[in-house]
């Protein structure tokens, strides 16, 4: 897996000079999601429309430690890794606030276009046409070394057609080492590998060795919805879902699904994290499913098929072709209905 230059230090915060963003030409619009350790804001940079994430700083010395190194972490993998299924990464600044700021997705997060669809589910032939999206996109990771740690459906968005799934939210994803301990208690308990769990607890912060094979059983869960249009382990909280995932081995039930379909999503929650699929293997079986058991074309969504992933290095040229085009000067390109900074700019200090 590659390793490329880990940009933590905030004493040194260098980074690309092309990903810095001037916070003169950044107008902060209304808001569109929150969560612990962050705001997401509309907004405008130069001439794009764009989603602005505006971390908190903390209160004590350490939590405002803690915050900053996850800031650098964040910024580190978001502008090293690109692909058609990650949320494009436009640039970031430190000071006055924290600032990340991405494309801006219009079609909203996938757990809430689910939610407007109850209880109706996906066509089959769209579920895994998005869950390709996603295991695309978390291949694209895998091969850069990063694992994302919190894959569920609020940090999935949908472009503003519905036809395409983009992962965003890096703020707990990390670069793995075979031989680093992490964080156990990562990412959001439904969605959460076992392996994440204390064997006696969920103690806050304990170490564990673990490796990318936990998306892998975030990605079954995930899929899961896709097929069902059910929230996970319903009837139980959290906490409940948890430690019946991790103590008593209970997963969602997929005894009505075809039988290609169910072994995916089996083989991805095993217990045991080696005898999971990796994202490569993933995508053929979901394509080989695509292939022999639905019907042929037209019915099936062309978008599928048109790219497969492949995955370069970041600093390839080829990556570029992952990327919106620039005109000459640099400039994304220009939005036909821009937002207007009158009665728009919003001071840091009041968004925050």
């Amino acid at each position: 897996m590659e390793s490329g230059p880990r940009l933590y230090s905030f004493d040194h915060f260098n980074f690309d000079p092309k990903w810095f963003i001037d916070p003169k030409h950044l107008y902060v619009g209304p808001r569109i999601g929150e969560g612990a350790h962050a705001k997401v804001y509309e907004g405008k940079y130069k001439n794009q429309i764009v989603a602005i994430k505006i971390v908190h700083k903390g209160d004590s010395t350490e939590e405002i430690a803690k915050r900053e190194d996850r800031f650098a972490r964040e910024v580190a993998m978001l502008s090293r890794v690109q692909h058609k299924n990650l949320v494009k990464f436009i640039g970031a600044c430190k000071e006055p606030v924290m600032v990340i700021v991405t494309e801006l997705l219009s079609g909203g997060t996938l757990r809430k276009y689910l939610l407007n669809m109850r209880p109706k589910c996906l066509d089959t032939h769209v579920a895994i046409g998005f869950a390709l999206d996603i295991a695309r996109a978390m291949e694209c990771l895998h091969s850069h070394g990063i694992i994302h740690r919190d894959l569920k459906p609020d940090n999935l968005l949908l472009t503003e057609d519905h036809a395409t799934v983009k992962l965003a939210d890096f703020g707990l994803a990390r670069e793995e080492s075979l031989t680093e301990m992490m964080t156990a208690e990562t990412g959001t308990y439904r969605w959460m590998a076992p392996e994440l769990y204390s064997t006696v607890t969920l103690r806050q912060g304990e170490k564990k060795h673990y490796n990318h094979k936990v998306d892998a059983y975030s990605f079954a869960i995930v899929f899961w919805e896709l097929l069902h249009n059910k929230v996970p382990f319903e009837g139980m909280s959290n906490l409940q879902a948890a430690y019946a995932a991790a103590f008593k081995n209970v997963r969602p039930n997929a005894d009505h699904l075809p039988e290609e379909l169910a072994i995916i999503l089996t083989s991805c929650w095993q217990e045991d994290a080696n005898a999971r699929p990796n994202f490569t293997q993933i995508i053929q079986m979901l394509l080989n499913y695509l292939y022999t058991v639905l019907p042929p074309e037209p019915a099936i969504p062309s978008r599928i098929f048109t790219s497969e992933n492949t995955v370069l290095p970041p600093e390839s040229p080829g990556t570029s072709s992952l990327m919106a085009k620039r005109d000459d000067t640099g400039d994304t390109p220009r939005v036909k209905d821009e937002i207007k900074p009158n009665g728009f700019l919003c001071c840091f200090s009041q968004c925050y």
